[in-house]
């Protein structure tokens, strides 16, 4: 039976093909199966998908510290600074005239600052409290996201608390920590709420701590929720100030293969009430932001790591390709799998290509 069906379909196939060939025995493929009418002019080329990157797609996040008259170079992000709040509006507010909608806001501390919960996160005189409260009245417009992790605060370096044997997470008292930390974010002017710590129940922590004082209609989280113990982290953890002091992150972030778990992850934070969610890293994760985005009906956000943006600027200070024409297809292909929200620490240069487009 096989035989026979094989043999009929490859009598039918040879047939057809036979029907494709002209006179000098030259191959011409059937109209159906012409692509380059569809290539032809520029807008025909534009209408083969929807990934058109706007402003407000974007979100830049940026550093700030706790010190005063202070910008710092980030030398492992090249062209990324950590800046103090009385510094912030040289860097903001050019960008908000062209077209800046959304910031994810870091807050980087000294050292003195630091113990074994993260006390100092809580702190309104933290430099993320001081730039909420800043940027909330400066900028009415913009929306304020702030990063949640106790990683920058903690004397470890460690996304919660530690138990007393230094070795295992109180869990219980991590998300607590977080929950109150998130409230003082929300009262100090925040839009939405950002966990990256991957501590297991945060997001319904958080959410209740929110609606208990009145904040619950007014103040969205944003969970990290496919965060995968990732080397493309290095960089930032070498801005913000964050390396852990012992040990690794892999106990709480996904390992890489994690599909499965991640999509568990997605899941479970929606359940306890995430309004958005986020895949991290981005581009070697869009198949799993395409079933992220083909599972859930909130948007979507891709963070554009520290280890991406360095490659790409790298490679394209050595000439291996132009970094606008490297970075926009990254984002467009970020989009075409189904992302909303573009983290990514080029938007400075995006909005800057953006113009130069529309002028065109």
């Amino acid at each position: 039976m096989f035989a026979r069906s094989f043999g009929q379909a490859f009598r039918l196939t040879s047939t057809k093909l036979a029907r494709q060939f002209s006179s000098n025995g030259r191959y011409v493929p059937p109209a159906s199966h012409l692509l380059h009418p569809s290539l032809a002019h520029p807008l025909a080329r534009e209408w083969q998908g929807e990934c058109e990157i706007r402003p407000r797609d974007l979100m830049y996040p940026i550093f700030v510290n706790d010190r005063t008259n202070s910008v710092e170079e980030v030398k492992s992000l090249p062209g990324q600074h950590r800046y103090s709040v009385d510094r912030l509006d040289e860097m903001i507010e050019p960008l908000v005239e062209k077209g800046l909608r959304s910031v994810l806001i870091f807050g980087v501390v000294q050292s003195s600052c630091k113990d074994n919960t993260g006390s100092f996160a809580s702190d309104f005189n933290s430099p993320v409290h001081k730039a909420l409260e800043h940027l909330s009245k400066k900028y009415p417009q913009l929306f304020l996201a702030t990063d949640l992790c106790l990683c920058p605060y903690t004397n470890h370096g460690h996304c919660g608390v530690l138990k007393g044997n230094g070795m295992e997470f109180d869990n219980q008292h991590s998300i607590n920590r977080l929950a109150d930390i998130g409230l003082s974010y929300a009262q100090a002017g925040a839009h939405c709420i950002a966990p990256s710590d991957m501590m297991d129940g945060r997001i319904g922590a958080i959410k209740n701590e929110l609606a208990k004082h009145g904040f619950g209609s007014r103040v969205s989280v944003m969970s990290y929720s496919a965060k995968f113990a990732s080397a493309y982290y290095g960089p930032f953890r070498d801005a913000a100030c964050s390396g852990a002091q012992f040990g690794d992150r892999s106990g709480y972030q996904l390992t890489v293969p994690a599909r499965h778990l991640a999509l568990r992850a997605v899941e479970r934070d929606i359940a306890e009430g995430a309004d958005m969610v986020m895949v991290k890293p981005g581009g070697p994760y869009l198949d799993i932001v395409r079933e992220v985005r083909d599972r859930v009906n909130v948007p979507v956000a891709l963070y554009q790591v520290s280890g991406e943006y360095a490659m790409l600027y790298h490679a394209a200070q050595a000439g291996a390709f132009s970094l606008e024409e490297a970075v926009m297809e990254s984002l467009v292909c970020a989009r075409r799998a189904g992302t909303d929200i573009l983290i990514t620490y080029y938007t400075p240069h995006v909005l800057d290509w953006l113009q130069k487009k529309s002028k065109k």
